[in-house]
C-alpha cells in the first residue's frame, strides 16, 4: 500500500486503546496514529511516551474542529460513549471504527449503520476475536471438511477473578453497559454467528456470583442456528479450573483446544507486531489443540493440530485497505447488530428465565 498515511485519531486510552488499538494501528501500513484523546493526565503522558510525535487532546470535541486533518477515528472509550461519539464522528465526515459492543442495542447499531450508508463513510467494529489463533484453525479445519457436519460448538472464555477489580465493566448500572454478557459474551457470540449463521432461539444463565458484584460475571447461553448446529457458550470471572477454549464435535471428528489466543499477552508486555523476530501470534506445540474421535485428548487421543498464527493485525490492515481502495468491511455495523441481537434476547431470556426465539 502506497501514499500518504490515513490520519487516525483515537478516543479512549484505557484498556482498549492503548493494549489493543493504539499498536495495531502504528503497525498498519497506510495509517498513522495522529491524536490520542485522553481527559487522564497519566494517560496522556503514557501516550506521548509511547507515541512521541502523537497529539494528545483531553475532549472528542477537539476532534470534531479539525476533522479535515483526521481520516479516521477509532472509538475505545467506555461503552455508554460508543454510539454517540460514533453518530459525532460521521456527522463530522469522518469513518469510524468502534470497538465491541459498537451499542447497548441491536436498534442503536443499525441506526449508527443507516448514518454511516446515508453519509457514505466506512462504520466498522472491533471484533478482534475473528483473528485469534485458535478461531482461524478451527475455520480451517471446518471449510477442510475435518470435522464433518458439526452438531455443537462449545466455546469458552472463562477466568479466575475471585476478587472486584471495579470500574464501568462490572457497574450494575444499565446505562454503563457492563457485565460479562456484554463484554466477553461479544466475542463468543460474535464467533458462533460467523461460524454457523443465524440463530432461531436463545436460552441463557446470568449470574452475579462475587460478593459486592453488581453486573454479571458467570454467564451461559445456548443458542440453535438455523443451521441446526447448537453452540453452548460460556463467560466467567469465577472458574476455579479452566475449561477448554474450545470443544466442537462433528459427524466425522471433533476438536478440543485450551488455552488463550497468545496476543493480549503480548501487547500487554509490549511487544508489538512487525517487531524482528517476535514469530507474532505463533503458540508452541504443546499448546496445540487435538482432532480426533472416540478418544480423550486428556489420554492423548486424536492427533495434534499445528495452531495457525493468530493475526489481530489483519482487521487494521482491512480497514487501511477499506478506506484506500474501496476493499471491504471487516466487520459491519449490520453484522455487529445481529449479535446484539442474540445478546438481547439472552438478557431477557437470562431475567425472564425463558428461551426466546428470534
Amino acid at each position: 500500500m502506497t501514499g500518504t498515511p490515513l490520519r487516525v485519531g483515537l478516543v479512549g486510552y484505557g484498556l482498549a486503546g492503548s493494549v489493543f488499538h493504539a499498536p495495531l494501528i502504528a503497525a498498519t501500513q497506510g495509517l498513522a496514529l495522529d491524536t490520542v484523546v485522553t481527559s487522564n493526565p497519566e494517560r496522556q503522558a503514557q501516550a506521548r511516551a509511547e507515541y512521541p510525535d502523537v497529539r494528545v487532546a483531553a475532549s472528542a470535541d477537539e476532534l470534531w474542529a479539525r476533522a479535515d486533518e483526521l481520516d479516521l477515528i477509532v472509538v475505545a472509550s467506555p461503552n455508554k460513549t460508543h454510539v454517540p461519539l460514533a453518530t459525532a464522528a460521521l456527522e463530522a465526515g469522518l469513518p469510524v471504527v468502534v470497538d465491541k459492543p459498537v451499542a447497548g442495542t441491536a436498534a442503536e447499531a443499525r441506526a449508527l449503520a443507516e448514518l454511516a450508508e446515508k453519509r457514505g463513510l466506512l462504520l466498522s467494529v472491533f471484533q478482534n476475536r475473528r483473528w485469534d489463533n485458535d478461531f482461524l484453525t478451527l475455520r480451517r479445519l471446518i471449510t477442510d471438511g475435518e470435522l464433518g457436519e458439526v452438531y455443537r460448538f462449545e466455546s469458552r472464555f472463562e477466568r479466575w477473578r475471585p476478587q472486584l477489580k471495579g470500574g464501568w465493566r462490572e457497574s450494575g448500572d444499565p446505562a454503563e453497559i457492563g457485565g460479562l454478557l456484554y463484554d466477553l459474551g461479544s466475542h463468543v457470540v460474535d464467533q458462533a454467528l460467523v461460524l454457523f449463521g443465524p440463530v432461531t432461539s436463545v436460552y441463557a444463565e446470568a449470574d452475579v456470583r462475587r460478593e459486592g458484584a453488581q453486573a454479571d460475571d458467570d454467564t451461559f447461553v445456548a443458542l440453535t442456528h438455523e443451521s441446526g448446529v447448537r453452540s453452548h457458550l460460556y463467560v466467567s470471572a469465577t472458574t476455579a479450573q479452566l475449561g477448554p477454549r474450545f470443544r466442537v464435535l462433528g459427524s466425522k471428528a471433533g476438536y478440543v483446544k485450551h488455552g488463550l489466543d497468545p496476543q493480549e499477552a503480548a501487547l500487554r508486555d509490549g511487544s508489538r507486531p512487525g517487531a524482528s523476530g517476535t514469530g507474532w501470534g505463533a503458540e508452541p506445540e504443546e499448546l496445540w489443540g487435538r482432532l480426533g474421535a472416540g478418544e480423550s485428548p486428556v489420554t492423548g487421543g486424536g492427533s495434534l493440530v499445528p495452531t495457525l498464527p493468530g493475526d489481530y493485525p489483519a482487521y487494521y490492515a482491512a480497514v487501511a485497505r477499506s478506506l484506500h481502495s474501496d476493499g471491504p468491511n471487516p466487520v459491519t455495523a449490520q453484522e455487529a447488530a445481529a449479535a446484539l441481537d442474540v445478546l438481547e434476547a439472552a438478557r431477557r431470556s437470562a431475567a425472564e428465565k425463558v428461551t426466546v426465539t428470534l
